[in-house]
């Protein structure tokens, strides 16, 4: 056996436990040497994404530290960083977690192809999702294209369960030099935000199991009705930690499905939430195009509005547009780096259809503010909103934000909790978002709430006589 060691290229898999690469690393004895780099295509990420994964790496040093092994942190282009590290190193084998998302596939190709013209044994190794995307086929040998039926095909299928995480890692004779990641100045795009969503996150592997543990004991029996009342918190929350890798799919199934054996209600609704994650990805690999423009081609022509710098997308962004369950939503957003799932499809429907705005304008907002932001589920959650998406929700259906929030916030509760204008003692929640926001921006909570850009009844004539217009 060589004695060779195995650089490891940590990316959005960051945990000891369910890490199927790292578990085929570990399995060799040899020693290895995990590296952390931000590399041309994190470079891309927006404030909050990449903020949040710097969170997240510095979380896993840690947890690396605790098995005797450590993080090593680089930043620069990646075939580059990594051939300087194998020729640091020796290593003569170079293992990562495969991707699905076009552009991680295009850097990833070009790695491997490098790495073994090379003579470096270069490759990746599955565990982002439950199945490969390639495994599931129609009757007809084609991919799916609607999620029920994709649903139906994998719903029985066996996933290995969760392995255990080493108790050490093999360590190299020579450590590599290692950058200080605090010289990177990765939060410097959060500006002041940083401070205000910090404490509402949930960062790193113990905090994901936690998390789930938590979630599966006392939400899951409601989580069928409970994840769409916005007020409450209902849901597992776990797209912050599996967008970053901090607990594996697998984890979450196997959780599910005793859930689900033991009676309690949600738990199959819970499962069909982690297959349309699944479902995203299985898109994206066989429909790159869904990331970046319509997966139905019909909409192309569609007179979207495409400029961000028009004062209704302004109002949009900045939580006042007069609806309330919109505006709550993106300023629950802007302090916690998340929004609630019912929130996000009102936010989306209200921009595409009553303000008439390219999906892509949200697209790009979310993944500037998203710190669960998820290239796959982001893409497809805008044009499953805006019509344009597969399986999505028929164009001429435009969402009443009014009736909306009757319906999941009916106290008012969750508008309460995020907008401070017109109350007398707003609450901590509410009050943040002004110390969040830049202060550009020039908002108080003591300004008045303004009257709805465009009303919910106009904005739906508005879009339905565009849909008329266009064959679709």
């Amino acid at each position: 056996m060589t004695d060779k060691p195995i650089l490891w290229w940590v990316r959005k898999d960051l945990r000891l436990t369910d890490n199927p690469v790292l578990t085929d690393i570990a399995e060799t004895g040899r020693p290895v040497v995990p590296v952390f780099l931000i590399d041309e295509v994190f470079e891309t990420y927006g404030a909050a994404p990449l903020w949040r994964f710097w969170l997240g790496a510095r979380e896993f040093a840690e947890r690396l530290e605790g098995i005797g092994s450590r993080l090593v942190f680089r930043r620069g282009a990646a075939l580059d960083v990594l051939r300087a590290l194998v020729e640091e190193t020796g290593a003569d084998t170079v293992r990562w977690g495969r991707a699905y998302d076009p552009d991680q596939v295009a850097r990833d190709k070009a790695v491997k192809a490098g790495l073994t013209d090379d003579g470096v044994d270069a490759k990746s190794v599955a565990g982002h999702l439950l199945f490969e995307p390639w495994t599931a086929e129609t009757g007809t040998g084609g991919f799916y294209k609607v999620y029920t039926p994709f649903w139906k095909s994998v719903r029985g299928r066996d996933v290995p369960e969760a392995g255990s995480a080493p108790k050490t890692l093999a360590t190299p004779k020579n450590w590599p030099a290692s950058d200080d990641p605090a010289d990177w100045g990765l939060d410097r795009a959060m500006v002041r935000g940083a401070a205000v969503v910090e404490p509402h996150l949930h960062v790193g592997e113990a905090a994901a199991q936690a998390r789930l543990a938590t979630f599966i004991r006392d939400k899951v029996a409601d989580y069928a009705e409970a994840r769409d009342r916005v007020a409450e918190d209902g849901t597992s929350g776990l797209s912050e930690n599996l967008a970053w890798g901090e607990i594996g799919p697998r984890s979450c199934w196997h959780a599910g499905r005793r859930a689900m054996e033991e009676g309690k209600a949600g738990a199959e609704i819970f499962l069909k939430e982690l297959v349309w994650r699944e479902f995203a990805y299985h898109l994206a690999w066989h429909t790159p195009r869904i990331v970046s423009g319509n997966w139905r081609e019909e909409w192309d022509g569609f007179p979207w509005n495409e400029d961000a710098r028009k004062a209704e997308v302004k109002a949009w962004k900045r939580g006042r547009t007069g609806m309330a369950f919109v505006d709550a939503g993106m300023r629950e957003m802007y302090v916690t780096g998340r929004m609630h799932n019912r929130a996000r499809m009102i936010v989306a429907s209200y921009l595409t259809k009553h303000l008439m705005c390219h999906w892509k304008i949200g697209l790009s907002w979310f993944a500037d503010c998203l710190v669960d932001w998820d290239p796959a589920s982001n893409a497809m959650g805008w044009q499953w909103s805006a019509g344009s998406g597969p399986d999505a929700t028929p164009y001429f259906r435009v969402f009443n934000p009014e009736t909306q929030i009757e319906k999941f916030d009916p106290e008012g509760i969750y508008t309460g909790r995020w907008i401070a204008e017109g109350q007398d003692d707003p609450p901590k929640t509410a009050r943040d978002y002004f110390a969040a926001i830049p202060e550009s921006w020039a908002m108080a909570a003591e300004d008045a709430y303004p009257a709805p850009i465009v009303g919910a009844k106009e904005g739906r004539e508005r879009a339905l006589a565009a849909y008329e217009t266009r064959d679709f």
